[in-house]
């Protein structure tokens, strides 16, 4: 099966704020500050599900998104550029392509900084160590700085599946079983 770009899951309606962010954020020399502040951003979609039916129900008007978002800007304390985009995209009715956007942000920045990303599933959540070892092993294969998103699928079993473009690395004991099975019925 092939692993589709990463780029080409966001949306166009994402990618075009990402990048009018990032360009603001470029210019104000907030790259790394608007970065952090999107991550905290989707830590509080994915902790709250009241902001996530907020922000991809349509059954909410812009009125109503603009006076949610703006509340949670100033209960948060968002910066003045953050803030004014989520306001924004509020306004225009734009926050179901939030998550879409932040995760455009965050690609953009990478290769701004000259780093791709890679994708791992692990059965289970990686140690500081042993995200620093995968990260220096994919930097020798790829030559660049790795940012890696981990995500813990305990049905693969063991190993990892390492998404790096359109490249994948299947070490996961679930594929090799499922190798070994269809070995043995072709013997059999």
């Amino acid at each position: 099966m092939p692993v589709a770009d990463t780029s080409q899951l966001i949306s166009g309606v994402a990618e075009r704020y990402a990048s009018s962010l990032f360009e603001l954020a470029l210019e104000a020399g907030s790259v790394e500050a608007v970065g952090a502040e999107l991550v905290r951003v989707q830590a509080l979609i994915d902790g709250s599900d009241d902001l996530k039916r907020l922000v991809v129900s349509p059954v909410f008007s812009a009125d109503d998104q603009f006076k949610a978002v703006s509340a949670l800007v100033e209960k948060v304390g968002f910066s003045g550029l953050v803030g004014n985009f989520l306001k924004v995209i509020a306004r225009n009715r734009r926050l179901f392509a939030l998550p879409g956007i932040i995760q455009a942000f965050r690609l953009i920045a990478a290769r701004h900084r000259g780093e791709i990303t890679a994708d791992v599933l692990s059965a289970h959540a990686l140690t500081e160590a042993q995200q620093t070892e995968l990260k220096a092993t994919l930097k020798g294969v790829t030559g660049k700085d790795v940012a890696i998103n981990v995500t813990v699928d305990p049905s693969i079993l063991g190993g990892l599946i390492v998404k790096v473009g359109s490249r994948q690395i299947d070490t996961s004991l679930r594929t090799k079983l499922s190798t070994l099975k269809l070995a043995l019925k072709e013997v059999g």
